[in-house]
């Protein structure tokens, strides 16, 4: 009876509580009459059980009441009779812990979600019950320490296995949006182990089926719904924190992007990431799509999809606040006339999974992820732990996971948690800290604020709206008034001008009519003068006409005369005769002429002009005596001009004949002076040959001096050598002494090591032998033994990497003595085996000295030592770079024809599977007939070298699955080209689980790509992804290859 009442009152008292925070929810957060919901206010019993973290669950407080009834009933007694106490042994089987539900709307809420078993755990847990055991009617979660003890927990909303995604978004997410879209920053975060389902829970697109859709997806959808009027904006950025630089997913040249922090509101931003303004549903999908493709994962143990980084999906909302509805709060933000805007912001976090490198199974550069990824969780847990203590100090600054959370945890947000767990009991020891982290979360307190202010920014711009619609009004308006005033002034000046213009026209109309009258008077005047003039004149004409007829009649009269007729004929006489004189005289300088000419003829180029001149005045005096007789008139003139020409002849004449003397002279003194240049010529000769001679003797005398010089400082310069040869020699045997005691050395360290190998072989011979005989030997004391056996190998190589040295070691490889070769390259292959000692092998020039003796050397030992310590190195991107640069590739496919060893065949394969893990060098790799190399290795029938080639073959096909994901690449996969596929299809039934499993992931992978189809079908290979995707010993491929098999067109027809 007991029993049925507390049950039934625990019952009334958690749907109270619910009511109670549902009527909280709907109070206003700033409202002034504050309504206490507790239990207290509703009469109903309370109890508070508080343990401080880290003590023991085992020990109870001394004040703590016992029943041997159910945790209710004890509460129940406890709150009724507080004074009443039992003491005893406890004989409970379960141990609760609670917080008081004070229904702070600040309180960050936490939730708990369950992952179903997968394939692996169905079968190795079978015989195991869960490890937490669910009580989601009153929001509860027992822990099981063990067969009769277990811990109870209370969370906000706990989900069992089968809830589906719209639930578990209804209870976590939703009430942090409904707050976004109220104006409050806002915080989703999933926090758990890795492959617990915190991508599948925050981050699934459900593409396919709208009913898989994770929180991200329905909180963009919800806000987009509520957010379709104009005055609401909704923009993303996604980022990811990945070894502690921020990236950017939808812009991946971004990278190592900073943090900025307000140093008044302490406001944290990311100035520096890509904002994409969202206009529906599908354009967030496509940019969602985007981000998930850049985002780092990798294949583990644990995950065939782990993410490697911290995603961060930021949404910002800006809307203007309605009037209508804020009639109610007219003093919320002041003035009326200034509209108002809420900026909200949801955080929406994707935490990376923490794990245990003994569990996921992780090497090489995932190691690395992983210890950035627990040391940022650790961080964060620091900030949890601090604010649920209540400590002054917060350490948000030792990491930027927790300085980009600040405002999450202890500030202004809502913040949810969903915490996802496993039900094996194989991970107890995460569950339990995933659980622990989530209490401790549960008693943060932020300080909800409503993010409404003034929006200014618009009040700008719809003031200069106005301002510039008046400025163009009032430009308008005056552009107008000036328009009009400059064509009234133009009217004006038009009118003035055009009176004016009349006003002179008539002025000078009236001047000129008046002179016009004038003129015209005294026109007249002189008319009449003229007439009278003409009058006189005419008179006078009269007059002269009968003069001169009596002059005609006297004129007449004197040509008859004779007398006048004898004169005329002697002075024609006399000029004819001055005539013949004339031409006499002109033909007297003609003979002189042609003397002269031919004189100047012998002259030949000096006196040609005058000849031509003299021909011209022979023309001229030709053309004087026509014009002589032409007529009598020009005689004298003729003649003068004649005489004058004359005389320039002479004077020309006169010229060339000095001319001619002065030619004959120059004649004379040429012929004298080329008689003097002869012998000057011939002294000029003997002076040359005098300073030729001059010349040769003085650089005979240079060369002399030269060689003398040349043998002295050769003589110093073998004196030099001599000197520098004893140094180098004293030096040379130094270094002799100091290698021979480092070999020495080495020899001695090398058979430590053998003897640690040896003593480790002898070890596991011994562990057997005692757990056959035994069976008492447990697997923690083997494992003890073989950690201090490679303890102490470990050890040996760093001692000897210390005192001899890296460099050292890798000049002993080129030794000429094989021993010590074998030696060297032992101890470099083992250094190469730990991680912290590979890159000073790369730095010192270890990768080109392994494969300098991989090409030369023809010893079977040297060939599997280096080959190993290739292939430990090759896990190294920057090795791979080198060995892919030096042609490494091609070097190792060739071991296929040199060796058949099968070690060495084995570390070949493994160096060139680490290879093709690297997305740069798949086209490099075919071209140099890596792939060819390993298909040709797996023909040996090797179970080793099969297992290196299948991880191989699963690389290659998943870094190019992914480039075709990416859009970078498109076309028929390289591995088809070189038959991989019927390989892998031929060796997909293989007995080895690991090497099963890697050419199941190999042929999902090269499924994906629908270029590969028809390959497919004509290999029969699309039968091995039916059978893989029900066969398949791992969930995660299963599911690979249902999902191939439903969305490639090709294989579901």
């Amino acid at each position: 009876m007991t029993s049925s009442y507390s049950s039934s009152s625990s019952a009334v008292r958690s749907s109270a509580k619910h009511a109670a925070e549902r009527i909280q929810q709907h109070l206003p957060p700033n409202s002034n009459h504050s309504v206490s919901l507790s239990s207290s206010s509703l009469n109903l019993p309370s109890r508070t059980s508080i343990i401080a973290p880290g003590v023991a669950h085992s020990s109870r407080p001394k004040d703590r009441p016992s029943a041997s009834s159910s945790v209710s009933n004890a509460s129940s007694v406890s709150a009724s009779s507080p004074s009443t106490r039992r003491s005893g042994t406890p004989i409970r089987r379960s141990q609760s812990k609670d917080f008081d539900d004070d229904n702070d709307p600040g309180r960050v809420r936490v939730s708990v979600r369950v992952r179903p078993r997968n394939g692996e755990e169905l079968i190795s847990d079978a015989d195991f019950a869960d490890l937490v055991e669910l009580q989601p009617e009153i929001k509860r979660l027992k822990l099981r320490k063990n067969n009769w003890n277990s811990e109870s927990y209370k969370f906000d909303e706990v989900f069992t296995d089968t809830a589906s995604q719209k639930r578990v978004y209804e209870g976590v997410a939703k009430p942090v949006v409904e707050g976004v879209l109220s104006g409050y920053n806002g915080t989703i975060m999933a926090y758990g182990q890795t492959g617990t389902g915190k991508t599948y829970t925050v981050g699934k697109i459900g593409k396919d089926d709208a009913a898989e859709r994770g929180i991200m997806v329905r909180a963009l959808e919800d806000i987009l719904q509520n957010a379709s009027s104009a005055s609401v904006s909704v923009e993303i950025s996604y980022l990811q924190l990945y070894m502690e630089t921020i990236q950017d997913l939808l812009a991946p040249e971004k990278s190592n992007i900073s943090i900025n922090e307000d140093a008044k509101t302490g406001e944290v931003s990311v100035p520096g990431a890509t904002v994409v303004n969202i206009q529906d549903l599908d354009h967030f999908l496509q940019v969602l799509q985007v981000g998930e493709t850049n985002r780092h994962a990798a294949n583990t143990k644990m995950n065939t999809e782990s993410s490697r980084s911290h995603a961060i999906l930021t949404v910002y909302v800006r809307q203007a606040v309605n009037e209508k509805t804020e009639k109610a709060k007219p003093e919320s933000l002041g003035d009326k006339g200034i509209p108002r805007v809420r900026k909200s912001k949801l955080l929406i976090v994707d935490l990376a999974g923490s794990e245990r490198i003994n569990k996921s199974g992780t090497d090489g550069h995932l190691i690395e992820e992983a210890k950035f990824i627990n040391l940022s969780l650790t961080s964060l847990g620091k900030c949890i732990n601090a604010l649920a203590e209540g400590s002054s100090h917060i350490p948000t600054r030792d990491s930027k996971l927790t300085r980009l959370l600040r405002d999450s945890f202890g500030g202004s947000a809502r913040t949810s948690l969903i915490i996802t767990i496993g039900p094996s009991a194989r991970y107890h020891a995460e569950t339990t800290s995933t659980i622990m982290f989530g209490q401790r979360a549960m008693k943060i307190v932020n300080m909800v604020k409503l993010k409404e202010e003034f929006d200014y920014e618009s009040l700008c711009r719809k003031l200069e709206t106005q301002v510039d619609h008046l400025t163009a009004e009032v430009e308008r308006q005056n552009k107008l008034r000036n328009s009009e005033k400059h064509e009234l002034e133009k009217r004006l000046r038009e009118c003035e001008n055009s009176f004016a213009e009349a006003e002179k026209n008539t002025v000078t109309r009236s001047k000129f009519l008046e002179k016009e009258n004038a003129r015209l008077e005294l026109c007249m005047k002189e008319l009449l003068k003229e007439l009278q003039l003409q009058k006189d004149q005419c008179d006078l004409m009269h007059d002269k006409a009968i003069q001169l007829e009596m002059k005609l009649k006297n004129t007449k009269q004197q040509l008859e005369n004779s007398a006048y007729e004898a004169k005329l004929a002697d002075a024609s006489q006399v000029y004819e005769k001055k005539i013949a004189e004339l031409v006499q005289r002109v033909e007297s300088e003609q003979a002189r002429s042609t003397n002269a000419e031919q004189q100047l003829n012998e002259m030949k180029n000096i006196l040609s002009k005058q000849q031509k001149s003299i021909h011209e005045q022979e023309r001229g005096n030709y053309q004087y005596q026509k014009e002589l007789a032409e007529t009598t008139y020009t005689y004298e003139s003729k003649i003068a001009e004649l005489q004058k020409k004359l005389e320039d002849e002479d004077a020309r004449s006169n010229a060339a004949e000095e001319q001619l003397r002065l030619m004959k002279g120059l004649l004379s003194d040429h012929q004298v002076l080329s008689q003097e240049n002869e012998e000057t010529n011939k002294l000029k000769i003997k002076l040359e040959e005098l300073s030729q001679m001059y010349e040769s003797t003085v650089d005979e005398l240079q060369t002399v001096k030269l060689d003398y010089d040349d043998l002295l400082q050769q003589k110093e310069k073998l004196g030099e050598e001599v000197r520098d040869m004893k140094e180098r020699l004293l030096l040379e045997e130094k270094q002799r002494k100091q290698l021979e005691s480092e070999l020495s050395k080495l020899k001695k360290n090398l058979r430590e090591s053998e003897n640690v190998v040896e003593e480790k072989r002898h070890l596991k011979e011994d562990l057997s032998k005692v757990s056959s005989e035994s069976g008492a030997l447990t697997g923690s004391q083997r494992s003890q033994g073989l950690k201090k056996s490679l303890s102490g190998q470990r050890a040996t190589m760093a001692r000897l990497c210390e005192e001899v040295g890296i460099q050292k070691i890798l000049q002993l490889i080129k030794s000429e003595d094989l021993e010590v070769q074998i030696q060297a390259v032992k101890v470099v292959a083992n250094l190469a085996a730990e991680e912290a000692n590979q890159l000073k092998i790369v730095e010192e020039g270890g990768v080109e000295a392994l494969l300098m003796l991989v090409q030369s050397s023809q010893n079977s030992t040297i060939l599997r030592v280096a080959s190993g310590a290739i292939a430990n190195l090759a896990m190294n991107e920057k090795s791979q770079d080198l060995i892919m640069n030096k042609g490494g590739a091609q070097l190792l496919a060739k071991m296929v024809t040199k060796t058949d060893d099968p070690q060495t065949l084995r570390m070949v394969a493994g160096a060139l599977a680490n290879l093709c893990g690297n997305e740069k060098f798949l086209k490099l790799l075919k071209e140099e007939e890596g792939i060819k190399g390993l298909l040709t290795m797996a023909q040996s029938g090797n179970t080793d070298i099969i297992a290196q080639v299948a991880r191989g073959m699963a690389n290659f096909a998943k870094c190019e699955t992914r480039e075709i994901m990416q859009g970078r690449r498109k076309g028929r996969s390289l591995l088809l080209e070189e038959g991989a596929l019927e390989w892998l299809t031929s060796n997909s039934h293989i007995e080895s689980a690991s090497t099963q499993r890697h050419i199941e992931l190999a042929l999902c992978h090269l499924a994906q790509n629908e270029e590969n189809a028809n390959d497919f079908k004509r290999t029969g290979s699309v039968t091995e992804i039916v059978r893989i995707s029900v066969e398949s010993s791992r969930d995660d491929i299963r599911s690979l290859a249902k999902k191939i098999l439903k969305t490639n067109p090709y294989f579901s027809s």
